[in-house]
């Protein structure tokens, strides 16, 4: 049996990420979008098991001694990681993963799982990424601010290291571009 591939989608906060991902796995067989862990609260509406495995910062660090994650880094004071009960059956048993994780992860990711593609999601530009982090309401100014400060330098290494870039000035268009990347096609 033909192993599954894994695909990550990463850039900057804000840039529409969930969105695109929500519109494209539409119609995609055989694709298992994997749930990341967070030592971080949930946010009005997340549900623990669905959005995110939401982990004690004990319960996390446990995890990351006894090697269970594919990746793990702190991003904006919390803790996030990809568990690799989260992969590997669904790439064993032929369907491809998807992991929406952050820059930094996703290099992380490469140096383990060599043939996974990394897909960079371009803004528009740093003023709409700006408008589009204060219009989603989820953060108070001094976190905008800091996930802010952090995008030109993801976006230099989406630039310099991932292997395909989806620009989303239109969400549509970028979901079908996705979706067609997750397709082969």
């Amino acid at each position: 049996m033909k192993k599954g591939k894994i695909f990550v989608v990463a850039g900057p906060s804000g840039v529409g990420k969930d969105t695109l991902i929500r519109k494209a796995v539409k119609g995609v067989e055989r694709l298992h979008c994997s749930i990341s862990a967070t030592t971080r609260k949930p946010r009005k509406g997340e549900i623990d098991g669905k959005d995110y495995y939401f982990l004690g910062e004990n319960e996390f660090e446990q995890k990351v001694k006894h090697g269970e994650f594919l990746e793990h880094k702190q991003v904006y004071g919390n803790k996030y990681g990809t568990l690799w009960e989260e992969v590997k059956g669904h790439i064993q048993s032929g369907e491809s993963v998807l992991l929406e994780i952050d820059v930094q992860g996703a290099l992380d990711v490469k140096s383990e799982v060599k043939d996974a593609l990394l897909i960079f999601i371009m803004p528009p530009s740093l003023e709409e990424l700006e408008s589009r982090l204060l219009n989603r309401k989820t953060d108070v100014t001094s976190e905008i601010k800091t996930r802010m400060g952090t995008a030109p330098a993801e976006i230099e290494i989406g630039k310099k290291y991932f292997d395909i870039i989806v620009y989303n000035e239109n969400a549509d268009e970028a979901a079908e571009k996705l979706a067609g990347i997750l397709k082969g096609e």
